[in-house]
């Protein structure tokens, strides 16, 4: 009885239907990823050209030079996460032989 849930989940039916062309976890996070990375990448172009205008209009004040400094590591550790979460499942797929 403990074992009936295992064997009905690992059944799989020879056409059965998908979610658009949907059909595995990876391909899942694929598009969602799709989906995020336009949006990671215009937020972190965004917030690089607004430390910018900030370092340009500080005029020596070191608090707002401090503000557009933080703004661009910010920036730049938005983009290395959002490059991490791209090609970290390609790196285990491919380590694991999948």
């Amino acid at each position: 009885m403990l074992a009936l849930p295992v064997l009905v989940f690992a059944f799989t039916a020879p056409n059965q239907p998908t979610i658009g062309n949907i059909d595995s976890f990876d391909k899942i996070f694929t598009n969602i990823l799709k989906l995020i990375w336009p949006i990671v990448g215009g937020l972190a172009a965004v917030m690089i050209v607004v430390a910018g205008i900030v370092f340009i209009t500080a005029n020596g004040d070191p608090e707002k030079i401090k503000t557009a400094r933080t703004s661009l590591i910010w920036a730049v550790i938005g983009i290395v996460v959002a490059i991490l979460a791209w090609s970290i499942p390609a790196i285990v797929t491919t380590g694991i032989g999948g």
